[in-house]
């Protein structure tokens, strides 16, 4: 298998074509989503995981603030750091290939690739998505990684590959 097909195989996420519509702000609404990727609505946690999967499928991020997008309206939340969460991990082997491929807390499966990048912002590590959202990795993910990295004696950074490419982990 080529690694383009492989990548395209290992996505498996749900976005609502919200690049196509253009409906009016409406204002805010009181959702918000903690650090750990918890959504609340009025200050109280939202269990039902189905309705978090509906509001993430029309999530988006503008100039650093966030937005749930229907055709009929376009409603600002609030998100403390990043809406979503990497939870999970498990590399890929398919012949030359070795991929990596993160699960989010919602279920949302991406390799990590140029498409999808490890990005460390401030110290912390995170996976770019599409829609201008980003993923944060969990502590448990990102002592995983720290384990199994390619450590740069000379500057001290943990690379982590991921089939061509090489991902800074930061600074060990």
């Amino acid at each position: 298998m080529q690694l383009e097909d492989l990548l395209k195989s290992l996505e498996q996420h749900q976005h609502a074509p919200t690049e196509k519509w253009h409906p009016p702000y409406c204002g805010e609404i009181p959702i918000h989503i903690d650090a750990d990727g918890q959504w609340h609505y009025q200050n109280s946690p939202i269990k039902r995981e189905r309705l978090v999967k509906l509001f993430a499928s029309v999530l988006v991020c503008e100039d650093g603030e966030h937005f749930l997008v229907t055709p009929a309206e376009k409603v600002k939340i609030s998100v403390a750091d990043a809406p979503l969460m990497v939870v999970a991990w498990q590399e890929i082997a398919d012949g030359d290939h070795s991929l990596i491929q993160v699960v989010t807390n919602i279920g949302s499966r991406y390799p990590l690739s140029a498409d999808y990048p490890l990005v460390v912002v401030n110290g912390l590590p995170y996976v770019e998505l599409d829609h201008g959202l980003r993923a944060k990795i969990h502590r448990n993910v990102y002592y995983q990684w720290v384990e199994r990295a390619e450590l740069d004696e000379t500057s001290g950074v943990a690379w982590l590959h991921s089939g061509t490419e090489r991902f800074a982990l930061g600074q060990i």
